[in-house]
């Protein structure tokens, strides 16, 4: 009979035996004990002596092995699939194994004396087959001292392999990896301002105590871009659609459509535009609350009027309803949706994400500002309509993410010349500078960044002289005499650049100045702006290239770039505008529409378009008498035009006089309210 029915039939319970202290070893429990000391005893008909210590050996380093913390011990290979419950694991199962074993034990105790050869066969197989598995894993894992260290390396080759895979995924999502579509990468997490907030102030001083009302309150549908405000009108669908053009090359191209009614107000909105009264647009934004063109425009409108949380609000209410009506496969982040700006409604969409843009940056959020700029390069990235290559360096280091810059300038630089931008130029050596600067790199990696950046800044100062006097001066710094004796950087430098190169170089300075205010900054100017004046006189050939290069380029600019001048509003850069730009009427909601614009519908034509150039007398006559002529000249209009005019003035002078009888009707003269005064004597004027 065996150990266990013995026990049983003594009534002890299981682990209420004496124990030897000879046979307790580490770690290992009275259960596992009493098993391994039935094995052996089972065993040892069948097995030799050498063997049965030998596999008492191998499981008490298979349970010593047990207690390693290392999650990599779960990993095996496709051989030991199969082997994953041990007998040594199966002690350790809860409840539902115990009353397993205690059923074996019942089946045991009823078993027939004639059947104890063949269980006592059974079980040396069954040890047998435990023996393997103990060997099998006694070889793989701890054999021998010299072999224990095999698995560590391969762990510590994983965990390399892990970190470089994650460095490796977390550049391609930051900064973008060397293919061109992951610059254009954005995060939805970093489309809501709210999350670069909290982690400037904390969760408890952006929100507040925010609680929604549950009375009253609306339910909007979630958004990325703009988060839905229970003050605002009750959203219905304003008539606009997207719709997918085609599909190519992994990339999907989209437009906005206007419906047939959205069309009615956009011709409402534009005869109230030229009308100059922005209430005629707030009354057509009172029964359209979701016109975008309105919104913008209203927007521009409480901005100059310096009311920035209602200009904000309605660049908001814009996103919004352009983000409800998103196609299916439309998306933010991936950069591979293009919307092209040639099509009138498309363009509202980039111009309510560049003011959102502008002010999340005047908010004190760059990090989402530039998360935006991209998501607006990425729209249309080979002709970038509004210039975004003009404004992402500067974006980029106000929230300090120079290495993304320094990617985008390195997979960029090919196909765009984007050094031959000043603000490229000059930001990417700064980029270097704030990197050399950093407390935790190392002295070696930050005297290389810095000697790049003194070469970068001085080939930047010999490219684009023009840029260091204008800076000083923004700066409130004052030049040395050599310098601005120098025919180089002097005044000489400004005069002679081309009209191009003065609308970036304004546009630049005007913009960043703040970024060279520092101390260290400066002082590392001064030093660059000497060596490149050693350069000049020592007569470097790099001086006479860039200047062929000035005289041959930035004779003009494209109309993209006076487009993004006259977004900015940047008033150093806006002086410089030439003549054929700032003479034409600028509409803040489509400023500068390109001229080879795709027009899906047209405006119809208003009647009595010529008389718009008489003066206001002829037009006051010809209100009065539809055959007034002031030039004497005959008319051109037919008997049937002639009456059909005079009926319409006649109905016209009808409403007229009846809006005024109605008026004076209404009118009531009311007193001034008077104040009383308790103090007052009441005797003091009889």
């Amino acid at each position: 009979m065996s150990s266990r029915a013995l026990r049983r039939l003594r009534g002890k319970q299981r682990g209420q035996e004496a124990l030897d202290f000879g046979d307790v070893t580490l770690d290992d429990s009275p259960e596992e004990q009493a098993e391994a000391k039935e094995e052996q005893l089972d065993t040892a008909n069948v097995s030799p002596p050498s063997d049965s210590k030998g596999s008492s050996r191998k499981a008490k380093k298979n349970k010593a092995q047990k207690n390693f913390s290392n999650i990599y011990e779960l990993i095996g290979d496709a051989d030991n699939e199969a082997e994953k419950i041990s007998p040594d694991e199966e002690t350790e199962k809860p409840d539902g194994s115990r009353t397993s074993d205690m059923e074996k034990n019942d089946k045991k105790d009823r078993k027939k004396p004639d059947q104890k050869h063949e269980e006592a066969s059974n079980k040396s197989m069954s040890g047998d087959r435990v023996k393997k598995k103990k060997k099998k894993k006694k070889a793989k894992m701890t054999s021998e001292d010299g072999q224990e260290a095999a698995p560590d390396e391969n762990i510590d080759l994983l965990l390399e392999n892990l970190e470089q895979s994650n460095g490796l995924s977390l550049q391609s999502e930051d900064c973008g990896g060397s293919d061109r579509k992951s610059v254009l990468h954005v995060e939805h997490r970093n489309l809501n301002p709210e999350t670069e907030l909290k982690r400037y102030f904390g969760a408890r001083a952006v929100l507040g105590d925010q609680r929604p009302r549950q009375r009253n309150r609306q339910f909007h549908r979630s958004t990325w871009m703009t988060s839905p405000k229970d003050s605002w009108p009750r959203f219905s669908r304003p008539g606009i659609s997207m719709t997918l053009l085609e599909s190519k090359d992994g990339i999907q191209y989209f437009t906005f459509e206007h419906s047939r009614d959205y069309q009615q107000v956009q011709f409402k909105f534009l005869d109230a535009v030229e009308s100059m009264d922005p209430n005629n647009i707030v009354a057509l934004l009172q029964l359209n609350p979701y016109h975008i063109d309105s919104l913008l425009q209203l927007s521009d409108v409480c901005r100059i009027q310096e009311d920035q949380e209602m200009a904000r609000d309605l660049i908001e209410r814009a996103l919004y309803s352009f983000e409800c009506a998103f196609h299916p496969l439309f998306s933010l982040t991936s950069g591979t949706s293009r919307l092209d700006y040639l099509r009138p409604e498309n363009r509202a969409f980039y111009l309510a994400l560049y003011k959102h843009m502008m002010f999340l940056e005047k908010r004190g959020c760059p990090r989402t500002a530039l998360e935006y700029c991209k998501l607006i390069l990425s729209l249309d990235p080979d002709s970038d309509p509004l210039c975004m290559l003009l404004l992402i360096d500067f974006l980029t280091l106000r929230s300090r993410e120079y290495h993304c810059l320094l990617q985008l300038h390195q997979d960029w630089e090919e196909h765009r010349n984007l050094s031959q931008l000043p603000n490229f130029a000059f930001s990417t050596a700064l980029c270097h500078f704030h990197l050399s600067q950093q407390e935790d790199i190392a002295p070696e990696e930050s005297d290389k960044q810095r000697q790049k950046a003194d070469q970068m800044l001085q080939d930047a100062l010999i490219m684009f002289p023009g840029v260091l006097m204008p800076l000083l001066d923004l700066c409130t710094v004052q030049a040395d005499p050599t310098v601005t004796s120098h025919s180089f950087f002097g005044p000489k430098s400004q005069l002679g650049q081309p009209p191009a190169l003065a609308e970036l170089t304004a546009l630049y300075v005007g913009r960043t100045y703040n970024l060279w205010r520092e101390a260290a900054v400066m002082l590392w100017l001064e030093e660059s702006v000497k060596e490149a004046l050693c350069r000049v006189n020592a007569k470097d050939p790099l001086v006479e290239d860039c200047q062929n290069k000035r005289k041959q380029r930035y004779q003009s600019a494209p109309r993209n770039i006076h487009r993004h001048v006259l977004l900015s509003e940047i008033k150093e850069a806006t002086s410089s505008l030439p003549l054929e730009v700032t003479t034409q009427p600028v509409m803040g909601f489509d400023p500068l529409p390109p001229l080879d614009s795709v027009m899906s519908y047209t405006r119809p034509e208003r009647q009595h378009a010529g008389a718009s150039n008489e003066s206001t007398l002829s037009l006051f006559f010809r209100s009065l008498l539809p055959n007034f002529n002031l030039q004497g000249g005959p008319r051109l209009e037919d008997d049937m035009e002639v009456a059909r005019a005079g009926q319409e003035l006649n109905q016209e002078v009808n409403r007229l006089m009846v809006a005024m009888r109605d008026m004076l009707a209404n009118i009531r003269f009311q007193e001034p309210p008077r104040e009383d005064n308790p103090y007052r004597d009441e005797d003091e004027w009889d």
